[in-house]
């Protein structure tokens, strides 16, 4: 095989200049020879480094950091992974060499395209060593016309080679918070066309709410057709049944004035009146027109209007009758666009689905089809653990299935466009999408963003997103990119896009993020992250607030997050212009190369600088393993909400509300259980095709109204389930999507009668029995969450000194038999004072199988303390536990300010499934409102009981445990059983980004109180 010389191409490894790139288009065409499979590499240390004669195989779509040590994936946040300055390159650029060959005979009178789908880096292509072209925007795709080069050989077989450089000046505009990759990342295809072909489609299909009546417009450009001086070519579009054709503009020659004659032997008949030439900007004043001039005005106008442009068509059809498009009710409808030459024959054909939908901003509120909409939406990388930024079509669809199913109705595309069969799966599926350009330029913002180097750049990037992604109904929006800033390049951009395509709204965070009531130019929408909620509520009510609110990043959701989400949604629903907004974000971004469950972050790889654990911030696991938090925003997010009262239920009635935009309930069936602790029995309702926005008072069934009057203990709740009544692609039949309760008071457990026992303690007032391996001791401290470690709450939890409790004295007082009075006085790591007394009871008689204790609790914490984490106690099991049951909120994790979707109820698990494994090890696996909790095991049974509901934690490790690891799979296997019961938990908050847990989730009291049961059974000796 001869050596392509790849320095054949100019030396200018900026990227600013794409050489050789066709034209971004809206067309998709149908591969003829998939390239995607066994590719050759190789990996030089830099651009100019000699070729070696060793080849290695991988596949392609792939990228060379998920497989090669030289060149690691590097995470950063802000800074750049190299100290170097825009528009500087740095010295040290890997370069990855990707080759194969490929059979194509093209028929005569056909051009060859190479797409590649998207190449992360600076992109040099050649075909039989001849150079094709050059490109550098990482998440859009390249095509070259290699026809001259595939000529070049015409037997074949032809080699392409694909060399993408790390870096190049437009690198800085691509600084997002994400692993730095390189490769190629996307599909890599040929196809074919003719000469004179299609070769873009513009289609605006509108829905009229008013009317409920679409119109259409069908833009149509060709290649080969521009030249053409006679008319005869057509297009034929097929739509709603209908076959429509139109004629392509042939050229025109310019206008031009009559030539001027010299002839002066006849006198010259008057053929314009004096000043008629002032009749063009009369019109274009809107001014008043001399009479005299009234007849030649239309003429005029119609010679004064832009003739068609050449080689174009246009159609246009109003009054349809067409059912619309939203993220409800995705209804999508083909269209079939071809180009015919004069004798009819067709030499060309592309088909595309369109939706009919209207997105207008008016005034203070986002409309879609004239309904104001709630923006449930998330962020969303592209992210796969085993394979980096590549990701198959399976997982785009198991993503989205997996976000239908919680109720999410809107992404955006954080931050960089996505791939054209993700926008598909999101028109067929039904989400609202903000498309984002691959802009970002975080680490010198306020040097790029009027940077007019970088000008060109800007503009490509975000006028190549639209040209490719403007069919799709499910864009919304337009985004001018992430965190760089404001400046004469955005909008330079903004101007552009504003002229080009006015059917949507502009979004860009940082037009705003310095003054909520500026940046007009570049963005419709007020859209800032994670704002504080006061700030929220202050401008809904400033009159000056003129656009709506959607926040494009909100609720950070690192580790062990997203408390305050109800907060959100509670003004959200409530507060003028708030429209929702994009959780950040979707999916954790810990990388699992060889598929051996050691999830890995920032510095995992060896990469410096890096930024730790800041990208494990999703509401998903990387392996899409739903996080509790997401199960909080399914709630949130439900498409239906009870809005009736206990007293209600008990009278024999539910009240539900339909909180969609546009459907009724039609889709979902529902059912009814009553918690008693008894295995469920659902019954189904009908619910009625309550209108959206409406709500609907439903008969409890019979069957209910008895359970809820007979059941043989006190019902906690009465559930209502709503399921998917048909199949669809996102879900089977039946998947429940919405859980909802009314929540019935409980009743205080019955008062215990102390017994006269012998107290079995060790001296210290603290309990001993063969199935305590730690006694119940104070508790103060949990293994801190990303949050409570973050930066903006200044280490005021280890300012506290509560991580280490040291007793300073204890004082045991015999009550009586069978009650001991323990005051511990501890001192904490900075020694202030906190004082715990604690009165014990016994309640089993002497020579019971099992003993049981009552436990008052009272602590005083010092009186500086600003804030805690906990009070309650922890105690230790042998091993031999493997279950456990409590009654309380549940099943999955929750906490005091991320509870508003659990479920209150008499709840089973195994203990090892208890635990929520955060890569990062931290707090996890707590159930709030806990009332009753019973253990059991080949050991024996433990079980509590508690006056005041508790928040109760069970887990394999001690909170020092989790402290000391920096990776779950690093915690050693264990048998043990660690249990917390806290009187009062402190919240999660957002605090990494964003606000702390509210005031009414902080512990900022000095002094506690509880009363408990503790009752223990071993199991007897065989």
């Amino acid at each position: 095989m001869t050596r392509t010389d790849f320095t054949a191409l100019p030396a200018d490894d900026s990227g600013f200049n794409a050489l050789g790139r066709l034209p971004m288009h809206a067309l998709r065409r149908a591969p003829e020879v998939e390239l995607d499979g066994t590719w050759e590499f190789q990996l030089l240390d830099s651009p100019t480094a000699p070729i070696s004669e060793t080849w290695k195989t991988v596949e392609v779509p792939g990228l060379w950091t998920m497989w090669e040590d030289a060149d690691p994936p590097h995470y950063t946040n802000v800074q750049m992974p190299f100290d170097d300055m825009p528009p500087r390159v740095p010295a040290r650029n890997p370069t990855g060499i990707y080759r194969r060959s490929f059979e194509l005979r093209p028929a005569e009178g056909r051009r060859v395209v190479l797409h590649v789908g998207a190449a992360e880096g600076l992109l040099r292509a050649f075909v039989n060593g001849r150079p094709v072209g050059v490109s550098a925007d990482s998440h859009l795709a390249a095509e070259f016309d290699v026809t001259e080069a595939c000529a070049a050989s015409p037997a074949g077989p032809h080699t392409v080679e694909l060399v993408v450089s790390k870096w190049s000046s437009v690198s800085y505009l691509e600084d997002q918070d994400q692993w730095w990759q390189s490769g190629l990342s996307r599909s890599v295809y040929l196809y074919t066309v003719p000469e004179t072909r299609l070769a873009d489609l513009t289609v605006v299909a509108d829905f009229d709410p008013a009317t409920r009546r679409g119109a259409l417009r069908v833009e149509v450009s060709t290649a080969g057709l521009e030249y053409l001086d006679e008319g005869g070519w057509s297009i034929c579009v097929d739509v709603l049944g209908r076959d429509e054709t139109v004629p392509v503009a042939p050229r025109r020659p310019a206008p031009r004035l009559p030539p001027l004659t010299d002839d002066r032997t006849s006198r010259p008949a008057t053929m314009i009146p004096p000043d008629l030439m002032d009749l063009p900007s009369l019109l274009a004043a809107d001014a008043p027109i001399p009479p005299a001039w009234v007849p030649a005005a239309p003429m005029m106008r119609q010679s004064l209007a832009p003739a068609p442009v050449a080689g174009t068509a246009v159609l246009d059809l109003d009054d349809l009758a067409v059912e619309p498009w939203s993220a409800e009710n995705p209804h999508l409808e083909e269209i079939v666009v071809r180009l015919a030459g004069p004798d009819d024959t067709v030499v060309d054909e592309v088909a595309t689905r369109v939706g009919f939908r209207r997105v207008r901003v008016e005034g203070r509120d986002l409309l879609v089809n004239g309904r104001r909409i709630l923006v449930q939406g998330v962020n969303r990388h592209d992210i796969d653990p085993r394979t980096g930024r590549v990701v198959t079509a399976e997982r785009m669809l198991a993503e989205l299935s997996l976000l239908k199913r919680f109720n999410v109705n809107a992404i955006r595309t954080s931050h960089y466009p996505n791939d054209p069969l993700f926008l598909d799966l999101c028109d067929e599926i039904g989400f609202y999408v903000v498309d984002e350009a691959d802009i970002e330029a975080h680490a010198f913002a306020p040097a790029v963003c009027d940077d007019p180097r970088y000008l060109p750049a800007f503009l490509e990037r975000v006028s190549r997103m639209v040209l490719r992604d403007r069919n799709h109904p499910c864009v919304i929006a337009w985004s001018l990119g992430n965190e760089t800033g404001y400046g004469a390049n955005h909008d330079a951009a903004a101007g552009w896009l504003r002229r080009f395509e006015p059917t949507r709204p502009l979004h860009y965070e940082g037009a705003i993020s310095l003054d909520w009531h500026g940046g007009h130019a570049a963005t419709d929408l007020v859209c800032p992250m994670y704002p504080s909620f006061e700030s929220l509520a202050a401008y809904c009510a400033d009159p000056r607030a003129d656009r709506p609110v959607i926040l494009c990043e909100y609720a950070h959701s690192q580790g062990n997050s997203t408390g305050g989400l109800a907060d959100y949604w509670d003004l959200f629903e409530t507060l003028p212009g708030l429209q929702g907004g994009f959780l950040w974000q979707f999916t954790d971004h810990a990388l699992d190369p060889d598929g051996d469950g050691r999830y890995r972050y920032g510095g995992d790889f060896g990469d410096v600088p890096n930024d730790g654990t800041i990208l494990l911030n999703g509401v998903v696991f990387a392996d899409l393993t739903p996080q509790p938090a997401l199960y909080e925003a399914r709630g949130l997010f439900s498409p239906v909400r009870i809005v009736s009262d206990a007293a209600a239920a008990l009278a024999g009635t539910v009240t539900i509300r339909n909180r969609q935009t546009f459907n009724d309930l039609s889709a979902y069936t529902f059912e009814l259980h009553v918690e008693t602790g008894e295995p469920p029995d659902p019954v189904a309702i009908e619910v009625g095709e309550v209108p959206a926005g409406a709500a609907a008072t439903v008969d409890l069934p019979e069957a209910v109204r008895e359970q809820l009057k007979t059941s043989s203990s006190p019902p906690l709740a009465l559930t209502l389930t709503a399921r998917t009544r048909n199949a669809a692609r996102w879900a089977p039949a039946e998947t429940a999507v919405a859980i909802h309760q009314v929540v019935f008071p409980r009743p205080a457990p019955p008062v215990a009668t102390a017994v006269p026992a012998a107290l079995p303690e060790d001296g210290d007032g603290e309990l001993a029995h063969p199935l305590l391996r730690a006694a119940p001791r104070l508790c103060l401290w949990r293994a801190l969450t990303d949050t409570d470690r973050s930066f903006a709450l200044d280490q005021r939890f280890v300012r506290s000194g509560f991580f280490r409790l040291t007793p300073a004295s204890v004082t045991v007082e015999a009550a009586g038999k069978g009650l001991v009075v323990a005051t511990t006085v501890y001192r904490t790591a900075f020694d202030t004072e906190i004082v715990h007394r604690r009165e014990i009871v016994a309640l089993a008689e002497p020579g019971r199988p099992f003993a049981e204790y009552q436990l008052t609790e009272q602590v005083r914490l010092p009186d500086d303390t600003e804030d805690a984490l906990r009070v309650g106690v922890e105690f230790e099991l042998v091993d031999g536990f493997d279950e456990a049951r409590w009654v309380g909120l549940g099943p999955w994790e929750n906490y005091p300010d991320r509870r508003a979707s659990a479920l209150l109820g008499h709840w089973r698990s195994r203990i090892d499934d208890l635990a929520v494994p955060y890569v990062w090890p931290q707090e996890n696996g707590g159930r709030g409102e806990v009332t009753e909790l019973r253990l059991t095991g080949p050991a024996g049974t433990v079980s509590t009981i508690h006056e005041t509901p508790l928040q109760m934690a069970v887990s394999r490790y001690r909170v020092e445990q989790f402290e000391a690891a920096r990776h779950w799979w690093r915690l050693p296997p264990s048998g043990a059983t660690v249990v917390h019961l806290d009187v009062a938990h402190r919240g999660l908050g957002t605090a990494v980004v964003g606000p702390d847990t509210r005031p009414r989730h902080r512990l900022t009291g000095h002094e506690y109180a509880w009363v408990w049961r503790l009752r223990l059974e071993a199991t007897p000796p065989r």
